[in-house]
């Protein structure tokens, strides 16, 4: 007779739960966790998955305890550190999550995501340049994987370092051909650089794929302008401004449209 009084597998219910996870589907998967967790509450596997899900739906109190039964149990487990540390930050413990990234790392010097998700928070505290490093070790513990490459080209972006973040971007993009945030950020940093041209390429390139798309279209507006495409660029910034009112804020504080402050065409389209 097993755990549940029947034939069920409760390896069977956690591989269940975790392909719902996969699905995003949390809620149903917490319900299959918790018969494994009541029959067996040292269940490692469902305790964690179970944080996971908790997680999902912004239970995040739940989630750091389900974190906390495993780490009991398994104190080197470097994944419920990392996890831990993501619900502390999502409830605005920031120091506490910094704490447990290093926690993560100290378990599993090799555990990528650690240093990934301690970089965003350095960002969130303008702590670039440290950020940058612990980006680095993700890329050189995980070079395969495209998501700390592309954060360090955010990064790199908004510091105005644009020919690293540009190659950051393009090395993305290359490795991956779907990565349409790449291809736009590519794009972004190309303008810029003043390279609206190669920069209009890659917004148009990205409209193929999804047409429509709000910043891309504010985007390639601001580039039309710099190459002195007022029709086409007031034609696009209006367009955008029907999509989203914001547009009109952007384009208002945009250096871009400085020189188009006192037309009246501009005017009607901001006001």
């Amino acid at each position: 007779m097993g755990l549940f009084g029947g034939s069920i597998d409760p390896e069977d219910l956690i591989y269940k739960a975790i392909g719902l996870l996969e699905k995003g589907q949390p809620k149903p998967a917490i319900s299959l966790l918790k018969k494994v967790v009541k029959a067996d509450p040292r269940n490692v596997s469902a305790l964690y998955n179970q944080g996971l899900a908790l997680n999902q739906i912004k239970k995040y109190q739940d989630a750091i305890t389900c974190f906390d039964k495993v780490l009991e149990i398994k104190s080197d487990d470097a994944p419920s550190y990392n996890n831990r540390a993501i619900a502390m930050a999502e409830i605005g413990n920031i120091d506490g999550a910094m704490e447990y990234y290093e926690r993560a790392i100290q378990a599993n010097p090799k555990y990528a995501a650690a240093y990934y998700n301690k970089a965003v928070l350095l960002d969130k505290k303008l702590q670039h340049d440290e950020a940058l490093i612990c980006l680095e070790k993700a890329i050189k513990i995980s070079p395969k994987k495209s998501n700390a490459l592309f954060y360090k080209g955010i990064i790199l972006g908004k510091t105005g370092k644009h020919e690293l973040a540009l190659n950051c971007f393009e090395n993305v993009y290359r490795r991956n051909p779907g990565h349409l945030d790449a291809l736009f950020q590519k794009g972004n940093q190309l303008a810029a650089l003043d390279m609206h041209k190669k920069a209009l390429i890659a917004y148009d390139k990205v409209l193929e794929k999804i047409a429509g798309n709000v910043n891309v279209i504010y985007a390639k507006a601001r580039s039309m302008a710099a190459l002195n495409e007022i029709e086409e660029s007031f034609r696009l910034l209006k367009s955008a401004v029907k999509q989203s009112k914001q547009i009109k804020d952007w384009a208002k504080e945009d250096e871009i449209f400085d020189r188009f402050l006192d037309d009246p065409e501009f005017e009607s389209i901001v006001k």
